[in-house]
């Protein structure tokens, strides 16, 4: 008995050694994750506090119960999920990456960035889309099933390593700044069924062995510079889905294996070099929901097998060589929505019953050799929203049908043959914001009937035979450009006009007008361009015009205008493009602004006077009765004149070049500024320097914070190191430099030199850089930004580019004040070449080619971008990272997705065209940059919407 109960306590002793030893082993498992999470929060900014709970307590509560944290039985750390909660690092701790039971992590939607490195053995899925993470892929896991690296800035090669992880189901590193080619190692994940690497930097040929990846699903490889041909043998994927390789370099024939992908719904093929004609096997894809082709070579006519692709809602084959008819089959695909074949060489016309057995939303036929009539079907389904056939022969009226189609929104018709009048009804429809019929032979009146076109926003009826009077109001308050150019309008302008207070352009010119310009049109506030040439209007230049604030283009040549110029039309700062040929002005030409470098067609067959635009200069006048007034007042002047005149010499003697012995040698002293002449000397320019407050550097320079001994101004000094690496040239652009000025660019107010190195001293800069200021900022104030560097680059490229441009624009050197101002630091060139490594720089100056107005918008187009997404563009291995980033963003994700989420304010509309704007500031040519005085206009009004740049340079 005595046995028994020993054998007893000792088992009892033994369990409950154990169970101690149990929760002892578990207490530290966890108090080791812990450290972990604290450590991994302590790396990081939570401004919306999600993390609060994430703190050492002395009560038994578990990490378990954390926000975001998700345990397993054995109270370990199985799962953390923080995607969307606005978190943000420069430098994020890789110890949540540590955790040792951890198989499922979600970090996307934030603003993290920095390296990372992993050690985890018991992942299963991963998930850091749409960050700022950067360095090299992370390869070192070997259960992982699920891997989402979209939308960050990682760098180098795909690692060949990546192919040992056979576990892999979904892979995404798309939008990324990788580079090399695709290993073919990826070949080895047979399970996988999602593989994306789009909107990277990868080069070479699609692997021929992807045929082995039989389970694949998606592939999407576009945006990148993959070259070669298509495999041939990429029919064999019969689980494929969807196949997108859109915006490379892709040549060859489309294989005729593509048919055997009996499953595939999606194949984007556009952008790339494919030749030859569509296969037949095409048409064997039953299950295809969209065909885009379109942007190739690809040539031959379109076949009427495209009947066999009942399912399909999306046929894209514009910009290639099609040749032949329409097929009729089109009319009976009966869930086709969109259909865009322009930019070919299509001829024959219309099928008839187009859209008489289909849901058509989009049609786009423009820029063939299409003729005939627009058939009466095309809105049958009353859904028909964009209707473009501009650049055809298509001929006769135009269909009454198209005037009961209440749902269309953008009608382009111009450049055709229709002849008849403007339908009484066409001018009523509720949702059209762009109507252009311009350049046909459409004649009568449009004063006769109502316009109600509450949306409207573009109207373009010229060069037409449109006759009568001009129509007092359109039905719209929101009409941003008006183009009746070329007709036979007679009468007056209606004053009406000027009720239109969001118009940006009014073209009126070639017409049979006369009377006055109605002193209303001035209220037109955001008009940038004024083209009223060849006309009979009279009468003299409202003075009015000369206060409109973003007044660029003014034509009022071949009128019968008279009087003298207003003096205030001269100091319109925005006015670049000025025409008052052939009327009857007199008098002298006002000397600023835009009549200072006037072309003498664009004066002539006039009285004027002036020197400016190949003008002689003005005669004194003959003595009059007056001359004993004439004569007081030549004396008073001159009296006046002699008072200014010591004044101006006393201010000249103090910017004149000056020479100062002390210590550290000879220096010759310029100041551009005269009170910054009085106040500073050699001394405090020299004691601020060895002060050494670093303001910032660069490769030849340092700036620091200068300060005034006597006075305590301040100011800031650059200090240039190595003399021998600036061109002789340098000191003449400073003095350029040093007489610039405006509101938006920082002053030099002066220089010194010696042979031992010299100084720039340019006006303090207060407030903060673009890049410390940008996540608190509302997108009214961003706008705002935007619009005065554009109006500095403008200034810039217009007066001084021959000698001074920006070069190192960026979000560091654009200095943002209380009000948000911003304000451009500018440098001469020799102190900016060798950053070719920087994002903001354009890529034919990373290739060696001089810098330029266009490489400046480029800058300028990063710095957009930055303000929009809220991400940074710097770093020296991601060179065009963001841009790349963006262009595929814009293309590919919802605005959402790309917008800065800190970003208060702002209409979808508005900041997805300063996107577009952006873009086209970053185009890879140069010549397919707008210049600075186009992204002015562009940015002047109060939103971007439909700008004058995206109006007109876009295709619809």
């Amino acid at each position: 008995m005595a046995r028994t109960e020993s054998k007893c306590c000792i088992t009892f002793l033994f369990v409950l050694i154990m169970l101690t030893m149990t929760m002892n082993y578990v207490a530290s498992h966890e108090k080791g994750e812990e450290e972990l999470l604290l450590s991994f929060k302590a790396s990081i900014n939570d401004p919306l506090h999600h993390l609060s709970d994430w703190v050492v307590t002395s009560s038994s509560s578990s990490i378990c119960h954390w926000n975001g944290v998700t345990c397993n039985t054995n109270s370990h750390v199985r799962a953390i999920n923080l995607s969307g909660k606005n978190i943000s690092s420069y430098n994020i701790s890789s110890s949540v990456f540590q955790l040792p039971h951890v198989e499922h992590i979600d970090l996307s939607d934030n603003l993290l960035s920095g390296g990372i490195s992993f050690s985890l053995s018991s992942l299963l899925y991963l998930n850091l889309s749409n960050n700022n993470f950067t360095g090299p892929v992370p390869s070192s896991f070997s259960r992982i099933q699920i891997l989402d690296l979209s939308n960050n800035m990682f760098s180098g090669e795909i690692p060949h390593q990546i192919g040992s992880l056979t576990s892999l189901r979904y892979v995404d590193l798309g939008g990324n700044v990788l580079v090399g080619k695709i290993p073919d190692s990826v070949t080895n994940m047979t399970g996988l069924e999602y593989l994306t690497l789009a909107s990277n930097q990868l080069v070479g040929e699609i692997p021929p062995k992807i045929v082995l990846m039989k389970s694949l699903k998606w592939i999407y490889f576009g945006y990148n510079n993959l070259s070669g041909e298509i495999p041939e043998r990429i029919g064999e994927l019969k689980n494929l889905n969807h196949l997108d390789l859109v915006y490379n370099n892709l040549t060859g024939h489309i294989p005729d294996s593509l048919g055997n992908l009996t499953n595939l719904e999606y194949l984007f093929l556009y952008q790339n070099k494919l030749t030859g004609r569509i296969p037949r096997s095409i048409f064997e894809l039953r299950k295809l929901v969209s065909l885009d082709l379109s942007d190739n070579f690809l040539s031959g006519e379109i076949s009427e097998l495209v009947i066999r692709l009942q399912r399909l809602e999306i046929l894209h084959l514009f910009s290639n060589n099609f040749t032949g008819k329409i097929p009729n089959a089109v009319t009976s695909l009966p869930r086709l929505q969109v259909l865009q074949l322009w930019s070919n060489g299509l001829t024959g016309e219309i099928p008839e019953d187009l859209g008489k057995h289909s849901n058509l939303t989009v049609l786009d036929l423009s820029t063939n050799k299409l003729s005939g009539k627009i058939p009466d079907s095309l809105c049958h389904s009353g859904a028909l929203y964009k209707l473009i056939l501009f650049s055809n022969s298509l001929q006769g009226e135009l269909p009454n049908s198209l005037t009961s189609c209440t749902s269309l929104r953008r009608v382009r018709l111009q450049n055709n043959k229709f002849s008849g009048g403007l339908p009484s009804r066409l001018t009523q429809l509720p949702q059209v914001y762009l109507l252009d019929i311009s350049g046909n032979q459409l004649s009568g009146r449009i004063d006769d009937r109502k316009w109600n076109m509450l949306s409207l926003q573009m109207l373009n009826l010229g060069n037409n035979n449109f006759s009568g009077e001009l129509p007092t109001i359109f039905g719209s308050t929101k009409l941003e450009k008006l183009d009746l150019s070329e007709n036979r309008f007679s009468g007056n302008i209606p004053r009406r006009l000027g009720s239109l207070s969001e118009l940006m352009q009014l073209n009126l010119s070639n017409n049979k007008l006369y009377g006055e310009i109605p002193q209303e049109l001035t209220s037109c506030r955001k008009l940038v361009l004024l083209d009223v040439s060849h006309n009979q209007l009279t009468g003299q230049i409202p003075t009015s015009l000369g206060d409109m604030p973003v007044l660029s283009l003014l034509d009022l040549s071949d009128n019968q205008f008279w009087g003298k110029i207003p003096e205030n039309l001269g100091r319109v700062e925005s006015l670049v493009q000025l025409n008052i040929s052939h009327n009857h002005f007199h008098g002298h030409l006002p000397a600023t602004g835009a009549f200072l470098a006037i072309n003498a067609s664009a004066v002539t067959g006039n009285d004027l006077c002036g020197g400016s635009g190949g003008l002689p200069p003005c005669k004194k006048g003959d003595k009059n009765p007056w001359f004993v007034v004439l004569w007081f007042a030549v004396g008073f002047v001159g009296f006046a004149l002699a008072a200014f005149l010591v004044t101006c010499s006393r201010r000249r003697n103090s910017l004149e070049l000056k020479r100062v012995e002390n210590e550290d040698g000879t220096w010759e002293i310029q100041f551009f500024d005269s009170k910054f002449a009085k106040s500073i000397a050699m001394d405090d320019i020299l004691s601020s320097a060895k002060a050494g407050h670093v303001i910032a550097k660069g490769k030849n320079w340092v700036s620091y914070e200068g300060k005034c001994m006597a006075s305590g101004m301040q100011f800031e000094v650059k200090e240039i190191r190595d003399l021998n690496s600036v061109p002789l040239s340098f000191w003449e652009d400073l003095m350029e430099l040093g007489k610039l000025r405006h509101p938006n660019i920082f002053k030099l107010m002066g220089l010194c030199r010696s042979g031992k190195g010299a100084f720039l001293v340019y006006e303090d800069a207060e407030g903060k850089s673009l890049s410390q200021v940008v996540k608190n900022l509302s997108w009214e104030s961003r706008r705002k930004i935007t619009v005065g560097i554009a109006k500095a680059l403008k200034f810039l490229h217009a007066q001084y580019s021959s000698v001074i441009l920006v070069g190192d624009m960026s979000s560091e050197s654009i200095i943002v004040d209380g009000n948000d101002i911003p304000r451009l630091k500018l440098s001469p060139p020799a102190l900016f070449k060798g950053s070719i490594s920087s994002p903001y720089v354009a890529p034919e100056v990373r290739n060696g080619k001089e810098v330029t107005e266009k490489s400046d918008v480029y800058g300028f187009g990063v710095v957009l971008i930055e303000l929009l997404t809220g991400r940074r563009g710097v770093g020296t291995e991601e060179e065009g990272s963001i841009v790349e980033w963006a262009r595929f963003c814009y293309s590919d994700c919802h605005w959402e997705t790309w917008i800065d989420p800190t970003m208060k304010g702002g209409k979808q509309n508005d900041v997805v065209e300063a996107m577009n704007l952006a873009l086209h500031c970053t185009a890879m040519d140069p010549t397919a940059r707008p210049c600075a005085s186009v992204v002015f206009k562009a940015l002047s009004a109060v939103t971007c919407t439909h700008s004058v740049l995206s109006v007109s340079a876009l295709q619809p």
